[in-house]
Parts: C-alpha cells; structure tokens; sequence
C-alpha cells in the first residue's frame, strides 16, 4: 500500500509543472475557436508579445553585473555566470562539500536554485511551459526507480525520444535539480524526454546508477510505443555524471546487443579518474565543482579503488570506444573536467566515432541549464538541439 501511495504521490508531483500552461492553453483555445479572423490576430499577437518579451530579456540579462571583483581562479568569468556564482554564495552557509555528509549536501543549495534567484531578482520573464508532464515507475534489479516523461504539447504519436540522466556526481541533486535542461531538450527538438531519477551513492555504489540508466533506456526501448516514442530514434543525453551514464548506456547497449542509441549527448562529462589534467590543476579550486568536490564524489560512489579504472568510469581509458553512436560534447571553459571532456572527443574521433564539440568560454560546470540567464547556456542548447535533430532525421 504504502508503495503504491508513493508512486501516486509521484505522479501528483511531476504533474505540477503543467499545471499554469495547461490552463493557460485551454483558455486560449477557447478564445480562438471564435473565428480564424481572431485566431490569426491572437497569433500575431502572441509572436509580438514574445519577440518583445526576448527583447527584454536580453537587455536584462546583458545589464546583469557582479557585486565583486572577478575571482582569482576564474579572470575570465563572464559577467552572467559571476552574478550566478555570487548567487549560490548568498544562498549557501556552511562548510564546502568535501565536507559534508551526503544527507547534508543534498540539503544545500543548488547552482540551479542561484539562477532562479537572479531570475526572480532581476523580474526576468519565464516562458510558459511547453510540454506536460508525467511520473513512471521503471523495474531494475533491486526495485524500481522514478522517471518523469516530458512531452512536448500538441506532439503526434511517434516522436523521437531523449533518455536524460542529471548530474550531481552519482550522489546528489535530482529530476527536479535539472528540470530546466531536461525541459529544454523536449521542447527545442520535439522529443519525448524521459528524465531518470537513478539510485544513488552512497547507499548505492557502483555500478547501480549505471545499471539502472541501462535498465531505463531498455525500458524507454521497450515501451516506445505508449510513451509516443519511434523506437528507431531515441538518443541519451546527460550533464557531468549523467554525462559519464550516457556514455556508458551506449558502450553498454553495443555490449549487450541493444538496440543502439542514434545519439549521446555528453555536457561536461566525468570521463576520468585523473585528478592532474592541466583543467583539474588550473580549475582546482573552481566554483560549482572543485577537485576537492570531484574526490568527495567518487569517494562516495566507488565501492573499491579498482573501480576507478572500470571503463564505465574511465571513459578516456576505455580499451574499446569503436561503434558507438555519433557524440556531441559540451565543455565549459572554468572546469576541472574540461581537459577529461575533450580528450574523450578525441578518443572517439580515434576511434571513427563522428564527434561535435565545443568548449564555451568564461562558464562554468552546470551552465548548459541556465539559458535563462547564460547566453552561452542558450549557445549550447542550441549547438545540441541542432546535433540530435540531424540524428533523428537520418
């Protein structure tokens, strides 16, 4: 009973982000039942009003300035990404990280929670949701995990599909952490989005987050049809440690004999377990993620030493990185895990994978979701949108 009552619950919740976009689209189509003479001029209306309201947005965004001099470990911080910074250090109290437990670093504040913060601040528009939402249970060994499903409104009944793993270094952060990414990606490329919400460290060690992102794109593989999801074309997508799952689930699908993934989408991904990369070095005491963050994080998930060389893991000293699906790589410049994000390009180039990749400049790790505030983060997306879109029309 009481396992029922939480997956209803689940439901309840992830259902909450459609709620305000779901009234607002049926009072809008009630007005423009009216006549096609007044659906047209409610339409140019709207693009008017949309156009201005981007207008505004990018003056706000462009205006945005920091209370501080540029950190010494990041002198060429964009303006943007500074105020967000300066965010999160208004917001967060307390020891860093590396020193918490992680029941207590759960608890902290985000990087996401700083750009809603200069959001609201700074009376930045938001634009209405769309795509609705929905809770899954997904079976793995063990029990089962929670997906929330994103699909994009007024979509047809065989679309392409994304399987989205979020970040927080296998041990932290969640779903709703990394909504604005998982949101982002259905809405610009008209896919079906199916977000995980993998176990985590360190009550689960590994390789249970990466088998269950095997275990939930199978089941995304499996139950296309009533998730209006073309089986043919479903990519994985992931940010940081949801990177380094997306990366794995295609090494692990070629492995098994599953179906192939048409794409991964890997942003700044944990792709070594090298702590003296030139960006580990130079980035060593970076804002979000540190090197101290990045040993507590593995710390937390690695059930032994060895593990740290495991393929999955190691994704840059993987012995076999051949016929795997074709890979856009995101990196940030002001990263530890940059210099371990575009060797792994290249050994996927080596490896006659075709690869994109960019690193954006004056950023940050955990950019790629604040489009709202970052035009580098709105850059990226774009960059990834237009990658997946060419592999889900081939």
């Amino acid at each position: 009973m009481k396992t029922n009552w939480n997956r209803n619950l689940r439901q309840v919740l992830d259902a909450r982000w459609l709620k305000i976009p779901l009234a607002t689209g049926l009072l809008l189509g009630a007005v423009a039942c009216a006549s096609d003479t007044t659906n047209e001029q409610a339409t140019e209306a709207t693009a008017a009003e949309a156009s201005m309201e981007t207008q505004d947005t990018d003056a706000i965004v462009a205006n945005l300035t920091p209370a501080k001099p540029k950190p010494a470990w990041a002198p060429e911080i964009t303006n943007q990404m500074q105020v967000v910074l300066e965010a999160l250090d208004s917001l967060q109290s307390g020891p860093p990280l590396s020193e918490l437990s992680a029941e207590q670093a759960r608890k902290a504040p985000t990087p996401a929670d700083a750009a809603m913060a200069v959001v609201k601040k700074n009376n930045i528009p938001q634009p209405p949701m769309q795509v609705d939402t929905t809770g899954q249970s997904v079976p793995v060994d063990g029990g089962n995990i929670h997906v929330r499903v994103y699909t994009p409104q007024n979509s047809g009944s065989s679309n392409p599909g994304i399987v989205y793993y979020h970040g927080g270094g296998w041990v932290i952060a969640g779903i709703d952490t990394y909504h604005a990414s998982a949101r982002a990606l259905a809405e610009k490329t008209g896919a079906v989005v199916v977000s995980v919400a993998y176990r985590q460290a360190p009550e689960h060690k590994f390789p249970t987050a990466h088998n269950d992102s095997f275990a939930a794109y199978k089941w995304v593989i499996d139950n296309a049809q009533s998730l209006k999801i073309n089986p043919d074309k479903v990519a994985v997508a992931g940010e940081s440690a949801g990177g380094n799952l997306a990366a794995a689930v295609s090494m692990m699908a070629r492995d098994n004999n599953t179906k192939m993934p048409v794409h991964q989408l890997l942003v700044y991904p944990i792709a070594g377990h090298d702590f003296n990369t030139e960006s580990y070095n130079k980035y060593a005491e970076a804002k979000p993620l540190s090197k101290a963050g990045m040993q507590w994080f593995f710390d937390k998930y690695l059930a032994k030493p060895a593990d740290a060389q495991n393929p999955m893991i190691s994704l840059v000293s993987a012995p076999n990185l051949k016929n795997l699906p074709p890979a856009t790589i995101i990196n940030a410049q002001l990263d530890p895990l940059m210099t371990e994000g575009q060797m792994l390009a290249d050994k996927l180039k080596d490896a006659g994978i075709p690869v994109e990749t960019k690193v954006y400049d004056g950023v940050t790790h955990e950019f790629f979701g604040m489009a709202t505030v970052l035009p580098q983060a709105k850059e990226a997306q774009q960059m990834a949108v237009d990658e997946l879109k060419k592999s889900f029309n081939k």
